[in-house]
């Protein structure tokens, strides 16, 4: 196949001019999600990656980067490098139309690695990969088990609020019609977006301040570390243009926050939090709808609500769309 594999193992850092063409393949792959970036995996790795291996694979073509394998070891596995709490989505990239042939040149060096289990979670429904794993894996004397691992609930977007409305079934566009009115009795309301990179970071406290009181668990998970993740990964983002921090303000005074990533005419629901004085006011399902419909407006073609089955997506209207985890295993 005229395939040559780049073997490296990179410790806590990425070099500069291998992460350059990394985003240039990004832009011709087949899966472009952000989660798969040397932004997202750089600032990951620099805060989680302690004590780990990170190996890189780079497949090229005649000197041509098409694909990038961005893998772990942990133990006696491998794994997509990232963790399933903070990252939605995962895959190896390739350039379109390449998928099984990079596929084929990952498999051939790890038959140089010690290991068990190759384990790929968070592989999007509708991926290349999943039909590639398994024409390739006999080849090499693999056996690959693919299950269910989560959904992301996603909603398509139409072109016109009135016509997302319309398509909610009569109860949830009761609902809503009845909560944007009593939210519009209460006082002013205002959907403020922040995008500027710097104004997103100075917005953060906010935000994270709104996350935490909105619920207890929320606290729990939002530690130390993963604040300085968090408030990195977003500033990040920010200078890529990729970063949405959308307030619901309510008489000048904000009372809900989403954080939307943006990948080309996708909107990605992150994270999201409220204040809990006002949750009569359904504001935590409001700024959502709201968001929702700044989307609709801008004319995107979807909303993605990413990992989970809360039932607040499902009140908008979104529909599951599932991500498997693919363990590949030596016989």
């Amino acid at each position: 196949m005229g395939y040559t594999v780049g073997y490296s193992v990179v410790r806590e850092e990425l070099e500069p001019a291998f992460c350059e063409e990394w985003r240039a393949l990004l832009t011709r792959a087949s899966m472009n999600k952000l989660f798969a970036s040397p932004t997202w995996l750089r600032v990951w790795w620099q805060e989680f990656g302690a004590g780990r291996d990170l190996i890189l694979l780079s497949v090229r073509n005649g000197g041509e980067l098409v694909g990038v394998a961005p893998l772990m070891r942990d133990g006696d596995r491998l794994c997509f490098a990232g963790d399933t709490e903070i990252c939605d989505y995962m895959d190896f990239i390739a350039a379109a139309g390449e998928e099984e042939a990079v596929l084929s040149a990952v498999l051939r060096s790890l038959g140089e690695e010690p290991w068990q289990e190759l384990v790929l979670w968070a592989v999007p429904d509708g991926s290349p990969t999943l039909e590639a794993l398994k024409a390739v894996s006999p080849r090499f004397g693999l056996r690959v088990d693919i299950e269910t691992e989560d959904v992301c609930p996603q909603l398509d977007l139409p072109s016109t609020w009135s016509e997302y409305l319309a398509s909610l079934d009569r109860k949830d566009r009761h609902e809503l019609r009845r909560k944007l009115r009593k939210l519009g009795q209460a006082g002013e309301v205002e959907l403020e977006t922040v995008d500027e990179p710097a104004a997103v970071v100075a917005a953060l406290d906010d935000f994270l301040r709104l996350y935490r009181e909105s619920r207890s668990d929320k606290v729990a998970f939002m530690t130390e570390q993963m604040e300085r993740f968090f408030r990195a990964i977003v500033s990040a983002l920010a200078a890529e243009g990729r970063v949405e921090l959308i307030f619901l303000n309510l008489g000048g005074v904000r009372v809900a926050a989403v954080l939307c990533f943006c990948e080309g005419g996708e909107s990605l629901l992150y994270n999201s939090g409220y204040d809990p004085n006002y949750a009569y006011l359904s504001v935590g399902l409001l700024s959502k709808a709201l968001a929702l419909r700044k989307a609709i407006e801008e004319g995107k073609s979807r909303f993605d609500f990413l990992r989970g089955h809360e039932p607040y997506k499902y009140d908008l209207g979104a529909k599951d769309v599932p991500v498997y985890r693919c363990t590949v295993r030596r016989k």
